[in-house]
């Protein structure tokens, strides 16, 4: 921890907001989000709960600054992994996308938070620059998508969306929750085995799959989008 009290130039206040986000994000992971406080998250760092406030007003905010740090490297992953003008095969997109699913699965814990939780307690100001930066990374993917499997932005937009959603679902299933396994121990029920990655593959085949057979391929000149 950095040996001053008060951030006061640019540098010292991004390396405060960086100390509270990696102690927040190590909390989410942690702990039940309703115990996750900014009490607790002062009392981690060694500092009053009043200090936090020189940098957000609500525990929301941060963690809105952490899942847009998770989403950038989830999207950059994404449009790496798949450059432009591949001839990627479904089988390997499916293979690809769900190891990188796989990698980020505590982006998609946050994701699973965002609507609900996350996006109802943050200023309109921080909510319009996240926005800002998902729709970009969205778009930019969307894009390659699009080329990729030779269909709309629109349609490629749904799978991507789809794909997401199926995820955060996944990766915050009730079974990894100890009060739920506690639970289900008590009354000698042994849910089904889960495999992230196996069912994440099986998931994007079947969806792109059926994407391209509901949607019309494009002719050959027509612009997507």
């Amino acid at each position: 921890m950095a040996n001053y009290i008060r951030a006061r130039s640019g540098e010292h206040k991004e390396e405060r907001l960086n100390q509270i986000k990696a102690v927040t994000a190590s909390l989410f992971e942690s702990i039940p989000y309703a115990e996750l406080t900014l009490t607790t998250i002062a009392e981690k760092l060694g500092r009053s709960r009043a200090n936090l406030y020189k940098y957000i007003s609500t525990k929301e905010e941060i963690i809105l600054e952490i899942a847009s740090d998770k989403m950038a490297a989830y999207y950059n992953s994404l449009l790496s992994a798949f450059p432009e003008g591949n001839n990627f095969s479904v089988e390997v997109i499916s293979e690809v996308w769900a190891g990188i699913l796989n990698a980020n699965q505590d982006y998609m814990r946050y994701v699973s938070y965002l609507n609900p939780v996350i996006e109802t307690n943050v200023t309109v100001e921080r909510l319009s620059v996240f926005k800002k930066s998902y729709y970009e990374k969205a778009n930019a993917l969307c894009d390659r998508l699009s080329a990729m499997l030779n269909i709309s932005s629109e349609r490629a937009y749904k799978i991507q969306l789809d794909v997401l959603f199926f995820a955060s679902s996944n990766a915050i299933c009730c079974y990894k929750n100890p009060l739920v396994q506690e639970a289900l121990k008590l009354i000698e029920i042994t849910p089904p085995k889960m495999d992230f990655y196996k069912d994440m593959k099986e998931f994007v085949l079947m969806r792109i799959q059926w994407e391209k057979s509901f949607s019309a391929p494009l002719l050959s000149g027509e612009v997507s989008g």
